[in-house]
């Protein structure tokens, strides 16, 4: 452990330094002939011991000797400022000092300002540190670590001294280096006690936990380093050609570690927890956006799925910092390279903006944009897809195009979409490198179910970016009974499905003419073909039916005003027939009975029996 300052007004044989205030002192029979100012604090000291070892001080007071002769000198620019200033005057006044990885870098840069070098004394202050640093710190890996550490918080600008640069080019070479030549655990921080055993050093047990051979076990220890500091090491990283999956993977670990809402984009190395409770120092606090630029502006160019959604990621994050402009196309050039992997939830990133969309559809819009140009295709040349499903270009092509198509399925439902981008989203990928348009058609057709307020005429220009020779038979079956789609639309999905078929039927009639040996799979595919025909034929009359029950209705109109008047006229009649009714009932309230006509001796009888009433008593 470095050794702590003294005591204020504590006088040992050790330590005969004491603080009263802003002021140093040193014990001794002679009254101090020189104040040395440092950063607000004054030292009043003694020439003879500060002459002697001191270049600096012995030019101040040779150069005061000629002009005046003052006794009051002021340090500006001292690495390490009061600190490193008193451990100097320790040393030269021979006071016991002690150089540790915590205050070695400090102690250098302070001895090489005072010009404290063997010139002076063989065994000065500057060759003593460097002694220490070669021997000690440069072949470790945690005092080299803890050096930088502790040296960036005290001195500024640290990481443009010459002997960092030693300190980094060691570094990276044992980061480098594969760990298990060691035959010790390299990694400063977590726990070092295996719940399985422990590494045994020449048969002697260590205690110290046996872990994997994993190429990421130095992340988190530089992870702790400041951004100047950790810049400078990534760059000494590159410059040793360290491989680019090792550098990419330190770069995300410390974006995660340091961009809040990052981590949950890419998970794979958080599960890892370390005790960083050994460790004093912490990382200073810089302003969001300058870090994010510096890390993006550190990636290499890698190809793989988890660093594609760490850019996506990272992205998301830029676009909420609003970030420089070239820092988001790098990213969004990044991402289109590689945006076979991708996935949907990275790209479905909230606006930000002051647009009402619900997702930003300009960056993703640049992203695809960028996939295209990467390909170096010349898509005016194509006319349609014609590549071998074995090739990877195929199946790269395939998986952008289902992933674009998913895509705008998801931000169609959007009502503040203007029909204007959804057709720039809609050219973006070029429909010469589509081998199917049937996701094509359900992003369109969510868009007019979500908006049934938009014309004919952009329903018929967002729909003709499709190639209806590219839609499936579900497909074409559900868009003929479209009844958000025109009527031109459908007729026009009919008509290229029929040509299709007779392209198919035509094919198997030269298969049979040319070779008799496969007859009967041309049976079996030219009973398929029949029974497709068969259906759309169903569907083009059903088609048929929906224009002709436009006819029906008219007819029916007619149908009701006939039957308006057949009513009238049975008003009409049975008007007459309440007449009659009504002269009947008068009849018989006169007493008139109504006599159907019978044969002459029943007439009689009837009317005999109708004028004597009293004799049949």
């Amino acid at each position: 452990m470095a050794s702590s300052p003294c005591d204020r007004r504590t006088r040992t044989r050790t330590c005969r330094f004491y603080r009263e205030g802003d002021h140093w002192f040193y014990t001794s029979g002679l009254p101090s002939n020189i104040i040395i100012e440092v950063d607000g604090i004054y030292f009043h000291l003694h020439k003879f011991p500060l002459f002697s070892r001191c270049g600096k001080i012995m030019h101040l007071l040779e150069d005061s000797q000629k002009t005046d002769q003052r006794t009051h000198y002021s340090l500006v620019g001292c690495p390490g400022g009061s600190e490193a200033f008193l451990f100097a005057s320790k040393f030269c006044y021979g006071s016991r000092v002690e150089l540790t990885s915590q205050n070695i870098l400090m102690v250098y840069c302070a001895a090489e300002y005072l010009e404290m070098t063997e010139k002076l004394d063989e065994d000065n202050l500057l060759v003593k540190a460097e002694s220490f640093i070669q021997k000690v710190i440069l072949n470790s890996w945690k005092d080299c670590i803890l050096a930088l550490q502790s040296a960036e918080v005290l001195i500024s600008n640290i990481e443009t001294i010459h002997i960092v640069r030693k300190c980094l080019n060691a570094l990276s070479m044992m980061a480098c280096t594969d760990s298990s030549l060691f035959g010790w655990p390299m990694m400063m921080y977590g726990s070092l006690q295996s719940p399985g055993g422990s590494i045994l050093w020449n048969g002697i047990n260590t205690g110290a936990s046996i872990r994997s051979s994993l190429s990421d076990w130095w992340f988190e220890d530089i992870s702790c380093l400041g951004l100047a500091m950790f810049k400078r090491l990534i760059e000494t990283m590159r410059e040793q050609r360290m491989r680019s999956e090792s550098i990419a993977g330190a770069l995300m670990y410390y974006a995660r570690k340091y961009i809040p809402g990052l981590d949950r984009w890419h998970r794979e190395q958080g599960d890892r927890t370390r005790n960083l409770g050994s460790f004093s120092v912490t990382f200073s606090i810089v302003d969001q956006r300058v870090l994010l630029e510096a890390i993006e502006n550190l990636l290499p160019d890698k190809i793989e799925k988890s660093y594609c959604c760490f850019l996506l990621g990272l992205l998301r994050i830029a676009l909420l910092l609003n970030v420089h402009s070239n820092c988001k196309d790098s990213l969004e050039r990044r991402i289109g390279v590689q945006l076979e992997l991708a996935n949907l939830d990275g790209l479905l990133i909230p606006n930000f903006q002051d647009s009402d969309n619900l997702y930003d559809t300009d960056s993703v819009e640049r992203i695809i944009l960028h996939f295209v140009s990467s390909e170096k295709i010349n898509v005016a040349s194509f006319s349609t897809f014609t590549g071998d499903p074995a090739t990877p270009s195929f199946s790269k092509f395939r998986e952008v195009s289902k992933l674009i198509d998913n895509y705008l399925a998801e931000v169609a439902p959007d009502i503040n979409l203007i029909p204007e981008k959804m057709h720039y989203l809609l050219m973006a990928f070029p429909e010469s490198l589509r081998s199917l348009d049937d996701g094509l058609y359900r992003a369109i057709d969510i868009y007019f179910k979500a908006h049934p307020w938009i014309s004919e005429d952009d329903r018929v220009k967002l729909f003709s970016v499709i190639d209806c020779s590219k839609l499936s038979i579900d497909a074409c079956a559900h868009a003929s009974q479209n009844e958000r789609l025109p009527f031109r639309i459908v007729l026009q999905v009919l008509f290229f499905e029929q040509l299709q078929l007779r392209a198919a039927l035509s094919h198997c009639h030269n298969v049979i003419d040319s070779d008799d040996s496969v007859t009967g799979m041309v049976d079996d595919m030219v009973g398929q073909i029949i029974q497709r025909d068969g259906w759309v034929s169903l569907v083009r009359e059903n088609e048929v039916l929906r224009v002709d029950m436009e006819h029906m209705r008219s007819r029916v109109r007619g149908l009701e005003q006939e039957v308006v008047n057949i009513k009238q006229g049975i008003g009409r009649v049975s008007r007459s027939h309440s007449l009659i009714s009504s002269a009947s009932n008068m009849s018989r309230k006169l007493g008139c009975i109504h006599v159907p006509q019978m044969n002459n001796q029943r007439s009689t009888a009837v009317l005999s029996t109708s004028q004597n009433p009293r004799q049949s008593v």
